[in-house]
């Protein structure tokens, strides 16, 4: 069922569900910023990147949140990325295969090795590896405690397996 796009948007899922492509997408087409959690975590710098503290973190967020429209996309299920899941319209979780999720991890460390896909880190077999270990903790741990706080919270949620069929959620 097609429903008007809200001002507020959270998209949630784990490494290589989609969120960035469906963020950037949603963004263009709506014309609405949107933010990686990631760089809200961390200060994005040529010479490298710097983790913010806490406190600047959470103040970066809350400037975020306290605007009038935003889409919010991160793996992040942290209580310091709560206020967002508070105030967001509407929570879409990318629940997609971890089939899917595997051979996307594989074909963006290959893009970004060969420098035809950017990336704000810098792409290392480290990281790639590490995207399996985040997937699977994501699967195993972050996965039923989202469904659990949503589910509880009754926060208005949208939970798409296969976010190639987004256009028949929007107008």
């Amino acid at each position: 069922m097609k429903q008007a796009i809200p001002n507020r948007i959270h998209i949630i899922g784990s490494v290589g569900s989609g969120k960035t492509t469906l963020a950037k997408t949603l963004s263009k087409r709506y014309n609405i910023p949107y933010y990686e959690l990631d760089n809200v975590v961390w200060e994005r710098h040529k010479s490298g990147d710097i983790r913010r503290s806490e406190e600047d973190r959470d103040t970066y967020l809350k400037q975020i949140v306290e605007t009038e429209s935003w889409i919010i996309e991160g793996a992040h299920n942290h209580e310091w990325v709560r206020p967002s899941f508070e105030r967001a319209d509407l929570i879409i979780f990318l629940d997609t295969p971890n089939a899917v999720r595997i051979g996307r991890i594989i074909k963006r460390y290959i893009r970004q090795v060969l420098r035809v896909e950017e990336a704000n880190y810098t792409p290392t077999f480290k990281i790639f590896l590490n995207m399996f270990k985040w997937n699977k903790t994501f699967e195993k741990e972050s996965k039923p405690k989202i469904l659990e706080m949503v589910q509880k919270e009754k926060m208005k949620t949208m939970i798409i397996k296969d976010n190639k069929n987004i256009n028949y959620y929007f107008e």
